[in-house]
């Protein structure tokens, strides 16, 4: 759907619906993507005396075109987005940073492992993605460009998350693909796939990447923050809680205040996940030194948007909300 039909909604909202705040997430049973539901399920928006409703779209791309057309106020997402909408004009700034890398691994199926060693492999192979321009996109693509193949080398197929990327896997339909937990430790768990590509950790990612790089996140339109600093503080306050609380707390007491349903019916594999995925959060939400540099370093390595293009990193977000440390 274009932003412009998607625009085409009624005018009159009521001073209840003015007040509430919709968060689209792209993706939100995905670990990487954790903050969202966790501050709603401990209260923390509830606490500021904010009216949040949830969303989710598979691809963070959607979601992205959500916030773009009004349809939504904030989206939980990949940072990278911000630095790619500024280069086609568009503002949209980061003021929580969830992950300090992306939590995500590039795996390999078993029956193409034999073939597929590393990213210099993939040339005339099938790569699974959670949507084309989603930042599993932009990152395949650049992983495949530091081994000098193009994106013309190899198919990309969006495959969305969970339960569709694991059928794309067992269907043959893809060789490898990029996903977060707790797909990945279902595959691992089924002997499916393997990683190839693993950037759950700052040590893995630093190695595939060149440095941090900061990805889940909550961003908004600039022109939305200008006019509702109070509300981007309230937010920025109940994240801030929800980090502290995952940096105090055991995988299993997290898990505990998950729904049920986000579990599956394998709680352990769900607990082993979590804690896969606990060393990818920020500490408090801050921007981490550096990190935008090395997005805008990998983005700029293939994306044409960007390549060139002078973008202004300040602007794609700001500590400015986060509460200061005590």
């Amino acid at each position: 759907m274009s932003a412009c039909a998607t625009l085409a909604v009624p005018t009159e909202v009521s001073a209840a619906d003015a007040s509430k705040i919709i968060i689209m997430v792209g993706g939100i049973t995905k670990m990487i993507y954790l903050p969202a539901k966790l501050t709603e399920q401990l209260g923390y928006f509830k606490d500021e005396g904010l009216d949040v409703e949830l969303q989710s779209q598979p691809a963070g791309v959607d979601a992205e075109n959500e916030l773009l057309a009004g349809a939504v106020q904030a989206v939980v997402g990949f940072y990278d987005h911000s630095i790619d909408l500024q280069s086609k004009g568009k503002e949209v700034t980061a003021i929580v940073v969830f992950g300090q890398v992306p939590g995500e691994a590039e795996m390999v199926a078993t029956k193409s492992a034999g073939t597929i060693k590393s990213m210099a492999d993939v040339k005339g192979k099938t790569l699974g993605v959670t949507g084309l321009g989603s930042s599993t996109n932009f990152l395949t693509q650049y992983l495949a460009a530091k081994h000098g193949i193009s994106s013309t080398q190899y198919s990309v197929l969006p495959v969305g998350a969970d339960n569709t990327f694991i059928a794309a896997i067992k269907q043959g339909r893809i060789d490898a693909g990029m996903t977060t937990e707790p797909t990945i430790s279902q595959l691992l768990k089924t002997g499916e796939a393997s990683v190839l590509v693993d950037m759950r950790t700052v040590e893995g990612t630093v190695k595939a990447l060149g440095g941090l790089y900061p990805a889940s996140s909550l961003y908004v339109q600039r022109s939305w923050l200008n006019t509702h600093k109070a509300e981007a503080i309230k937010l920025a306050r109940a994240f801030n809680k929800t980090l502290k609380y995952i940096k105090t707390h055991d995988a299993t007491d997290i898990a505990s205040k998950m729904p049920k349903d986000y579990q599956g019916k394998d709680k352990v594999l769900y607990v082993q996940a979590m804690q896969n995925s606990l060393p990818m959060f920020s500490a408090d939400g801050r921007m981490p030194v550096g990190g935008p540099e090395t997005v805008l370093q990998v983005l700029a390595g293939f994306n044409p948007n960007v390549k060139g293009k002078h973008i202004d990193l300040s602007k794609t977000y700001t500590n400015e909300f986060i509460p200061q440390n005590k």
